[in-house]
C-alpha cells in the first residue's frame, strides 16, 4: 500500500492598497506567479475600481475603506497608492501588524520617512521599498564582483535613467501629491543603485531643473556623489528625452563592469561587461523579471522573517539624499 502524503504548502496573504496601472499590469500578475503568495483583498478610494480588481484576478475582498481592509484576512500589504498617501498607510499597517511593501519614494518627506520606519520597528512589522533593479541577476554578479575586490579600489560609478514623460494629470506632477518630479520618481532608483554598489554617500552635489516641459516639479536630475570608503558617484534622472542610453559603468583601479538594458528596457536581456586587468572582455547577457526576483525575496523575508535586501531604512536613506539635493539646489539659486 503507497502511503502518499500531500504537502500543504502555507501561502502568505497579500492585500494591495492602490489600484493603478502598475498594480494592474505589473505587481499583481507577478505576484500570482509565486506558488507561495496568494492576493486576498484590494483597496481603493474608488469602489467599483477595487471590485473590478478583484473580479480581474479572482482576489475575494473589495474595499474603500483602508481601516476594514486591514481587518480582511491579510499578513501583508503592498501599498501601491499615490506618495501623498503611503505615510498614513504604512502607519495604519504597521500598527495593525501587517508586512509591508511599499512603493518608492516611500513617502513625501525624511520626516515622514522616519515615522514610518520607528513604527514597523516598534510593532515588529518588516517595511521594505520597492527597489527593484538591485534584484536583477546581472546586478547580483556585478556587486559580486565589486564585494570580491575583483575592480581594486573603486574609482566611480556612474547610472542613468531618462525617459520621455511629458506633463499630464497623474499625481507624478503635482508636488504636494508626489513630493517631486524626475528626481523622486525615478531618481530615487539611480541613488539606490549608486548605494547599492558604491556604499554610503557622504556628500552629494548637482542640478535639479526643467529644460524641455515646464510644470511644478522638474524633469531633469543630475549629481555627484562622494562615497564614504572610496570615490564618486555621477548620476542623471530625467523625463524629457525621447532616446537615451541607460546604463551603469563601475570603474575600479583594476578593472571596469557596465550593465546595459537594466533600466527602461523590459523587452532586451540585460547585458554585462567585465574587463579586469590582464584579462580578456567578458559579457553575459540575461533576460529576467526584476520585480518577480524582488518578490521571491520579499515573500521569503515575510514568511520566515528573514533579513530584507532593501529595508526601510535604505528608503529613508534615498529620501535624505533627495532632500540635500534639492536644498543644495534652492540655495545656489538665492
Amino acid at each position: 500500500m503507497l502511503n502518499i502524503h500531500s504537502r500543504i504548502v502555507r501561502r502568505l496573504k497579500w492585500g494591495v492598497a492602490g489600484c493603478g496601472k502598475f498594480a494592474e499590469e505589473a505587481f499583481i500578475p507577478t505576484l500570482q506567479m509565486l506558488p507561495k503568495s496568494k492576493l486576498v483583498s484590494l483597496y481603493s478610494n474608488d469602489p467599483r475600481r477595487a471590485r473590478q480588481l478583484a473580479d480581474k484576478f479572482a482576489a475575494q475582498h473589495a474595499f474603500n475603506d483602508y481601516d476594514e481592509f486591514l481587518k480582511s484576512d491579510i499578513e501583508c500589504v503592498y501599498i501601491s497608492s499615490a506618495n501623498i498617501n503611503h505615510y498614513t498607510q504604512v502607519i495604519k499597517a504597521a500598527r495593525a501588524g501587517k508586512h509591508i511593501h511599499c512603493e518608492k519614494p516611500m513617502a513625501l518627506n525624511s520626516a515622514q520617512a522616519e515615522e514610518m520606519v520607528s513604527v514597523c520597528e516598534e510593532n515588529k512589522v518588516l517595511l521594505s521599498v520597492n527597489y527593484v533593479h538591485r534584484f536583477h541577476p546581472i546586478v547580483a554578479k556585478a556587486k559580486e564582483i565589486i564585494d570580491k575586490g575583483m575592480l581594486g579600489k573603486i574609482v566611480s560609478i556612474t547610472a542613468n535613467y531618462n525617459v520621455d514623460y511629458a506633463p499630464n494629470d497623474n499625481f507624478r506632477f503635482k508636488k504636494e501629491l508626489s513630493g517631486g518630479g524626475a528626481l523622486w520618481d525615478i531618481g530615487t532608483h539611480v541613488i539606490d543603485l549608486l548605494r547599492f554598489f558604491g556604499g554610503e554617500i557622504s556628500d552629494i552635489n548637482g542640478v535639479v531643473d526643467n529644460i524641455i516641459y515646464k510644470s511644478e516639479v522638474d524633469d531633469f536630475a543630475a549629481a555627484t556623489v562622494k562615497f564614504e570608503r572610496s570615490g564618486y558617484g555621477f548620476f542623471n534622472a530625467s523625463f524629457n528625452t525621447k532616446r537615451s542610453f541607460n546604463r551603469v559603468e563601475i570603474l575600479g583601479y583594476d578593472g571596469a563592469v557596465s550593465i546595459e538594458n537594466l533600466i527602461g528596457k523590459t523587452t532586451k536581456p540585460a547585458r554585462l561587461v567585465i574587463q579586469l586587468n590582464g584579462e580578456g572582455k567578458k559579457a553575459f547577457r540575461k533576460r529576467a523579471n526584476k520585480l518577480l526576483y524582488a518578490l521571491h525575496s520579499v515573500q521569503k523575508a515575510f514568511l520566515n522573517g528573514s533579513s530584507l535586501l532593501v529595508t526601510g531604512r535604505d528608503g529613508l536613506t534615498n529620501i535624505k539624499l533627495m532632500e540635500e539635493l534639492e536644498r543644495k539646489c534652492l540655495n545656489a539659486k538665492i
